[in-house]
């Protein structure tokens, strides 16, 4: 009997509840949908997962054993060195606070009670054997298809809680249908939608009881969860961000909260591989469905800047209206004029078809905020609002409401936090903002060049337009940026192309991936420090590793 056996059972009990907690997370993180989940596989990180050094090694150990028993010794000890290590690294992350593990649901635990409870009672079945042979291949199999295990133990249940699902919404829907004098504004697009409905939320709160879906929370559950929860006879106006991955996903939303004004902030093709095509995108996000879904009287709201809700607009035969930046673009309701951009605030004239004026001073960052400040304006207008009072309101909007805040910190650096989520439009936008920081006013009355650095992943659910835009953020990298930190592997190539293609030096585009997340925080940082002096600027943008972001901004 070869020794250690009990303790190797125990390593692998310990660092399987690890894989668990992982994979749930996973899961939970893609809102447990089979398209966001599949397509996370397509990424770097996600290849790593099931292709990496140690997936691999297992397969081969696995290999070994089938091959002959006299591998057994070999195998058994490398496995307890592997699991010994599995388990220092899953100690380090709790110690440090970076082990991935799900927010704990009532369905995230059920889930988790339950593969927890599968792999006890696989180990007791099978360390009943004891036979070291027969263990070691079983726990290592089971190793090895663990991550197809708890996927089919998650879709095993999805229809149970399809069918909770479903009573809450029924029960939101119901709920909705006694508040008929509620005015409800749903608000969809592929990017801007959570802005838009903030500075909406703060404006109208000036003249109305509002209610409005917190923070992101845009699916079906999350709308229905707030109606059931807050909704109540004081409220007058109800504010909808709607989100979705697939076709039909908006009509359904849009069934439950019924919408009187529909609003589209902008579309373009994040999640266009979760949609499948251009077109089940246009449906949903791209407002069709909402469009379609609006009573009579109801109003649709379209940002005329974007080619897809213009021509949303001129298909569409109910009452609408539209804005846009400026006034040449098309007939607008609403337009801009003498917009000044500052580091911490916009300033614009918004100019009305009624020739009604007003002029906006506004504590958020970045041109791309004109956009949705005219779509949150108009709204207000619609419902009675003046443009003195709605201005008057803007001022009460906060700049981490914009979901991009400039941080000053110890160190001299100007942060700007833009970590949030991340869109092809964004990017380019928030890109944009950072050219702002070209120069400081020195004691001297001398101005002084600003290095500017951008720290981003690659972005993801793209589909097929992935490769192409990836060129194009690294076209506007050489444009903005004199040094550019891409934190995941996945399209950097086609980033660095699209660089070194309009001009930038091939040692001024690094890629820093690593799974360790303290490492790639440290690397990142030295990079930064050594690279860097006080004054200069650096945009994270996107999902950046947290240790960066804390390292940054202590």
């Amino acid at each position: 009997m070869i020794p250690f056996v009990e303790i190797f059972s125990v390593l692998w009990l310990t660092r399987t509840l690890k894989l668990v907690l992982f994979w749930i997370y996973l899961w939970q993180l893609k809102a447990y949908h089979i398209g966001r989940f599949v397509d996370h596989f397509r990424t770097q990180k996600g290849r790593q997962l099931v292709l990496g050094t140690l997936p691999i090694l297992k397969i081969i150990l696995l290999f070994f054993l089938l091959t002959s028993s006299e591998f057994l010794t070999l195998v058994f000890y490398v496995l307890l060195v592997l699991y010994l290590l599995e388990l220092g690294l899953f100690i380090n992350g709790l110690a440090k606070k970076t082990f991935k593990k799900p927010v704990f649901t009532f369905k995230a635990l059920l889930l988790t009670a339950v593969s927890i409870l599968l792999t006890i009672l696989y180990l007791i079945f099978t360390y009943n054997y004891n036979e070291v042979l027969g263990l070691t291949f079983s726990l290592l199999l089971i190793d090895i298809a663990m991550p197809l295990i708890i996927s089919a133990t998650v879709l095993l249940f999805q229809p149970f809680f399809v069918f909770a699902r479903n009573r809450i919404l029924k029960k939101a829907a119901k709920k909705m249908a006694q508040h008929k004098n509620l005015i409800v504004i749903g608000i969809t697009g592929s990017y801007g939608k959570t802005s838009t409905k903030e500075f909406l939320t703060t404006i109208l709160s000036g003249k109305f009881k509002v209610l409005a879906t917190p923070e992101h929370k845009n699916s079906e559950i999350g709308i229905s969860e707030t109606i059931l929860n807050d909704l109540n006879e004081k409220h007058q106006v109800f504010v909808v961000e709607m989100g979705s991955y697939n076709k039909g996903g908006i009509k359904l939303l849009c069934d439950i909260v019924r919408p009187r004004i529909g609003m589209v902030t902008g579309v373009n093709e994040q999640h266009l591989a979760t949609f499948g095509s251009l077109e089940n995108l246009l449906s949903a996000e791209g407002g069709r469905e909402l469009a379609k879904s609006l009573p009579q009287n109801g109003l649709l709201i379209l940002n005329g800047d974007n080619k897809y809700c213009l021509d949303l607009y001129k298909k569409f035969n109910g009452n609408k209206k539209i804005y846009t930046v400026k006034k040449n673009t098309i007939d607008s309701d609403i337009w801009t004029e003498d917009v000044e951009v500052k580091k911490d605030s916009l300033h614009f004239m918004a100019m009305c078809q009624d020739k009604e004026i007003a002029h906006f001073d506004v504590n958020v960052l970045g041109q791309q905020n004109v956009q949705n400040l005219l779509g949150a304006i108009l709204v207000a207008k619609e419902l009675g609002m003046g443009l003195e009072e709605i201005a008057k309101a803007c001022k009460n909007i906060k700049q981490q409401q914009a979901a991009m805040t400039l941080k000053k910190v110890v160190s001299g650096l100007q942060i700007i936090d833009s970590s949030y989520s991340s869109n092809p439009d964004g990017v380019m936008a928030d890109l944009d903002y950072l050219n702002f920081f070209s120069q400081n006013l020195s004691s001297l009355d001398n101005f002084i060049k600003v290095k500017k650095v951008v720290v981003m992943p690659c972005l993801i659910e793209l589909g097929q337009a992935s490769s192409v835009i990836h060129q194009q953020i690294g076209q506007k990298i050489a444009e903005v940026c004199d040094l550019a930190i891409i934190t995941t592997k996945d399209k950097f190539e086609e980033i660095k192309q699209g660089a070194i293609a309009n001009g930038m030096p091939n040692d001024k585009i690094l890629l820093c991936d690593t799974s360790a997340s303290s490492v790639q925080a440290n690397k990142i940082f030295n990079i930064i420090t050594t690279f860097c002096k006080e004054g200069d600027a650096v945009l994270l943008e996107g999902r950046v590793p947290e240790n960066s972001i804390k390292a940054l901004v202590k």
